[in-house]
């Protein structure tokens, strides 16, 4: 695999940021304190695969809205566990949280990876009147990796799922730092795990798909970030405008590709307003 040294730089996160140990070791902190002080039904399987699972946090008023959050790590990373703490803010507010796991690359293919998210969409939907949260108020938002896979539920003909055809499953989205051109990825090192040809990275790029889910949609990129994460989101802001009747972009000051999504930590931050705003309370 050649490798391009300017993209791969422009998309080395870790490079980017020199203490991103003390911040993943300050999000696992902060996610144990949670675990330690809310109650969860944890583990909910969703899927066969051995982190096809999710974590549901319930908020005390039945029928609230539910914000499910898809964590980041370049689709070969991290765990559901390490953002739990995120869900604090949503439940004081009294939204339901769900944290969903998947399988990572190179365990299966990035292909397999974006319909284990589907199953969990779909698992979610129809386990709305069990756990008591509305299920026409379904908000979903993603980080990095998660940004990616937003914009592919985004994208997704639910008929062959078996969800309704006459009403929108995704009430709202938010995709913090995103990646919707997969191409560009394809000659870095992010790239080894992945193993995408350019063909296959195209067509899983939501930049290069139609949405099928129409709804209110914000792309938020750190404004510290590389000006290649705010080419993605400048790029499918363009390319997907004309199909929304709401697509904000959002540059958040100040942040880098880590800060920007602990802004869902803080209730006083435009991000967090945002999705509280477009969930009606």
């Amino acid at each position: 695999m050649i490798i391009n040294p300017e993209l791969d730089k422009l998309y080395n996160v870790r490079a980017a940021i020199p203490n991103h140990t003390d911040i993943f070791a300050d999000w696992e902190q902060r996610s144990v304190e949670f675990s330690q002080n809310v109650k969860g039904q944890l583990d909910l399987r969703y899927g066969k695969g051995p982190r096809e699972k999710l974590d549901l946090y319930l908020a005390s008023e039945k029928n609230a809205p539910l914000h499910v959050f898809i964590h980041g790590g370049y689709w070969q990373a991290m765990d559901k566990s390490q953002s739990n703490f995120l869900g604090k803010t949503f439940l004081d507010a009294g939204i339901n949280v769900a944290m969903i796991g998947y399988d990572l690359c190179p365990d299966v293919t990035l292909r397999e990876l974006v319909e284990e998210i589907r199953r969990a969409f779909v698992w979610l939907w129809n386990h709305a009147e069990e756990y008591g949260y509305d299920q026409g108020k379904v908000q979903i938002s993603g980080h990095s990796a998660g940004g990616h896979l937003v914009c592919m539920l985004l994208a997704t003909n639910w008929l062959s799922y078996g969800l309704p055809t006459d009403v929108n499953p995704i009430h709202s989205a938010i995709a913090i730092s995103g990646l919707f051109d997969l191409t560009q990825l394809v000659p870095t090192s992010i790239n080894a795990k992945l193993g995408l040809e350019l063909e296959e990275a195209k067509l899983l790029s939501p930049l290069f798909v139609d949405p099928q889910n129409i709804c209110p949609l914000l792309l938020v990129v750190g404004s510290d970030e590389s000006s290649g994460f705010h080419q993605q989101s400048d790029n499918l802001s363009v390319g997907w405008g004309e199909n929304f009747e709401q697509l904000d972009r959002m540059n958040a000051v100040n942040c880098h590709h880590l800060s920007v999504v602990a802004l869902l930590a803080e209730k006083q931050s435009s991000l967090f307003q945002w999705a509280i705003r477009h969930l009606g309370s």
